[in-house]
């Protein structure tokens, strides 16, 4: 008997609807169509009006605080196994609740591995995400996780901008895996900021740790929330001569005065890609798109060949 491949079914999450609709067309097909009710309490209801019934049906959509949009990828991915979807993906640009990925002071939620047990326990039956938080997030699942790496997008950017002296830095201690390689590709220097937090989101001190003198700066970390350690950073680099500095951030939060913080601060630029959606950012936020990263590796998931090109760090 021969065997047919499932069709293709590719749908938004309200939150990611802009980016679904780039990565459809990258792939080459049309946005599924599907709607929300919402009922007068605030409580949705979504509805595919397309049969999806034995299809590959990949959900987009990033799972940033409102808390309402991981529910909405929660209902998509129950309505997908409920209509008899063979294969449910659910495409997260942006993982949110994974900072909080282990226990680091008692009596404190493990929310990315209760994430990951509700996209399992919904149906999802594999994961395409971007720069987790923290790389043993993919061990909280018994699916497929695929993990992609912005710097595929970003490597190509900064090659590009052809500036002499490079040096790469990251803006924590966590982050010196990230930087080291991101510098392996750019054949550049590396240094660290140490830095210590009063608690979460405020910084208490930061120090340097390598020499910036004369050296274009690039900072890299996986997120930009309230843009204080970014900036407290780029400050420094700048005291301690650097010619510039600028920052690649995969995921823009940009909670608060982020905004302001970033256009106030010595960056040259702060370059991001769409994972999270913003009406509107200065031109000193630069966006890449990651539209067809995406596609590609959905395209390569449901063709079942590798994604292994797809992987710089």
């Amino acid at each position: 008997m021969e065997y047919s491949m499932p069709a293709v079914k590719i749908f938004a999450c309200t939150q990611s609807t802009e980016l679904a609709g780039k990565i459809a067309r990258a792939y080459g097909i049309e946005l599924g169509n599907v709607i929300f009710s919402r009922f007068s309490d605030g409580e949705f209801q979504p509805s595919f009006e397309e049969s999806v019934r034995g299809a590959r049906v990949f959900i987009i959509g990033s799972t940033h605080p409102t808390s309402e949009n991981l529910m909405e990828m929660l209902l998509m991915i129950d309505a997908a196994k409920r209509a008899s979807a063979k294969h449910i993906t659910a495409v997260m640009p942006y993982f949110g609740w994974a900072r909080q990925d282990r226990k680091d002071k008692p009596r404190v939620p493990i929310a990315a591995k209760l994430v990951a047990n509700l996209l399992e326990t919904a149906g999802a039956t594999r994961v395409i995400t971007m720069d987790l938080h923290a790389d043993q997030i993919q061990g909280f699942f018994e699916i497929p996780v695929d993990h992609l790496y912005a710097s595929t997008i970003f490597v190509p950017y900064i090659k590009s901008l052809n500036l002499d002296n490079l040096c790469v830095a990251s803006p924590d201690m966590g982050g010196s895996k990230r930087a080291h390689s991101y510098a392996k590709f750019l054949n550049s220097d590396v240094v660290i900021c140490y830095k210590q937090r009063k608690k979460a989101n405020v910084i208490e001190k930061m120090e340097l740790i390598g020499d910036v003198e004369g050296k274009n700066v690039v900072l890299v970390d996986d997120m930009v929330d309230t843009a204080g350690t970014l900036v407290k950073a780029s400050e420094i680099m700048k005291e301690k001569g650097a010619v510039s500095v600028r920052a690649i951030c995969t995921h823009a939060i940009l909670s608060g005065n982020a905004v302001e913080k970033i256009e106030n601060s010595p960056m040259e630029e702060l370059i991001v890609t769409d994972s999270i959606p913003h009406n509107s950012l200065p031109k000193k936020i630069h966006v890449l798109s990651c539209d067809k990263l995406f596609a590609d590796v959905m395209r390569s998931v449901h063709e079942h060949a590798s994604i292994s090109d797809k992987f710089i760090m």
